[in-house]
């Protein structure tokens, strides 16, 4: 596997699974290692939850992928992780977004700095030395949300999601479980 691949489709798409498995067939050829970005924070008992089967069932099916939590400062991590044989697994851009824009206890960051920070992951993927495969809700299919923030985020994901695959060699479209590629590069 080289450069890059976005992969993205609706919740309970099959995207994570997609990811691990090419973490999973990396990590088979000798002395590749394998890192799992994990973006997502707990602010209540049943995402706590959700994290802890997610880390123990990703544990179970990809042994080797050592997970880190970075839920704010995903382009320094990208960045930090690359090497010509360490895979890098983001899961996911979308609750990274939510993270910044759409948080829980802080104020949103301005559009200053979100431009700044997505720059910032465009200029880590652009120079990664290994691949980096990036995990993302598409949320852009259904009716335009009623509230502004909403919108917001809905529009910097599009944008988000237009940069990032752009970058990236291979684009990958889960439904219901089946991969569906929209864009791949050189083979």
């Amino acid at each position: 596997m080289a450069g890059g691949e976005l992969i993205l489709g609706g919740q309970r798409s099959g995207k994570s699974r997609c990811a691990e498995q090419r973490a999973a067939a990396w990590l088979q050829q000798t002395g590749h290692t394998a890192v799992l970005v994990a973006t997502a924070m707990a602010h209540d008992d049943e995402m706590s939850e959700r994290i802890s089967r997610h880390r123990a069932d990703r544990a179970e099916r990809v042994p080797g992928l050592h997970t880190e939590e970075v839920p704010f400062d995903l382009p320094e991590a990208v960045a930090r992780s690359s090497a010509p044989s360490h895979l890098i697994v983001v899961d996911c851009l979308t609750l990274w977004l939510t993270n910044l824009l759409m948080p829980m206890h802080d104020r949103p960051i301005t559009d200053v700095s979100w431009l700044a920070r997505c720059a910032r992951l465009c200029e880590a993927i652009d120079a990664a030395r290994g691949p980096v495969v990036l995990v993302s809700n598409e949320i852009g299919l259904g009716i335009s949300p009623l509230s502004a923030e909403a919108r917001r985020f809905v529009d910097e994901l599009g944008r988000l999601h237009q940069a990032v695959a752009a970058r990236c060699e291979r684009v990958t479209w889960m439904v219901a479980g089946i991969e569906m590629p929209v864009k791949r590069g050189p083979a």
